[in-house]
Parts: structure tokens; C-alpha cells; sequence
């Protein structure tokens, strides 16, 4: 369905027009994501403060970040620019995860879990930076 998957108004209003960054679900999932990584680096040590607790928490948060940041400027190239960053902290992200488990900061079950969230995550951001593209 190509930009109609990634575009969807919250369900509470039930309208399907884009008036905001904050109607693409590519954002509000990606707020879910940012949300579960908070979560996540709750129970870290505090020694990790300002390590993995705060690297994490700023690649989760930067991808609805630059989301947003894209669709407020004002061309489509500086919008997919921006798509391209989100998709770069989720990467980022990505690597902190998978670090986290090795050295044993996250257990396996939630570090997969949350991985998925972000393969999700990362083909929506590539379906819509490809719809843009076509567009």
C-alpha cells in the first residue's frame, strides 16, 4: 500500500488526512520505541548514568526527533534527509542493544524483543523515504 501503511491518523479521531507529524505513525512508533528505551535503561547500573543509559536514551529519542525536525522543513529533500538520520540512530540504537546483551546489561529476551520493534521501525522509515522518492 506504500505511504498509506506508513501514514495513519491516530485512532481516537478516526480521520485519515495528515495535518501533523505527530498523524504518521512511523512517529508515534517511533515514540513507542524512544518510551521503551527509557524503560529499558531503568534498571541499568548507575555507573552506565552516562554511558549506555544516556547513549541509548538519545539514539531512542533522536528518531522521532528528526522525524518530526524533517517533515517541519521545507522541501522533500531536506524531509528525506531527515528520514535518513532517524534511520541512522536507529541503527545506532541497534548497536547499543546488541552491546548491552553481550556484556550482559540487557537480557537476551528483552534485547530481542526491542530489536524487532526496530526492524519494524527501520522498513516504515524505508517505505516512506521511498514514497517520497516516487512522489
Amino acid at each position: 500500500m506504500g505511504a498509506g501503511e506508513v501514514r495513519v491518523m491516530p485512532k481516537q479521531t478516526g480521520d485519515s488526512k495528515i495535518r501533523s507529524y505527530r498523524d504518521l505513525r512511523v512517529w508515534q512508533e517511533g515514540m513507542d520505541l524512544a518510551v521503551i528505551c527509557y524503560g529499558l535503561t531503568k534498571s541499568f547500573p548507575k555507573d552506565e548514568l552516562f554511558g549506555m543509559t544516556s547513549q541509548i536514551r538519545r539514539a531512542g529519542s533522536s528518531i522521532p526527533a528528526n522525524i518530526a525536525e524533517g517533515y517541519g522543513r521545507s522541501s522533500k529533500g531536506d524531509y528525506m534527509q531527515f528520514l535518513r538520520v532517524a534511520q541512522a540512530s536507529l541503527k545506532e540504537l541497534e548497536t547499543h542493544l546488541i552491546l548491552c546483551m553481550r556484556v550482559k546489561l540487557l537480557p537476551e529476551p528483552q534485547c530481542k524483543t526491542t530489536l524487532e520493534h526496530c526492524d519494524r521501525l527501520g522498513k516504515m522509515l524505508h517505505r516512506l523515504i521511498r514514497s517520497l522518492q516516487c512522489s
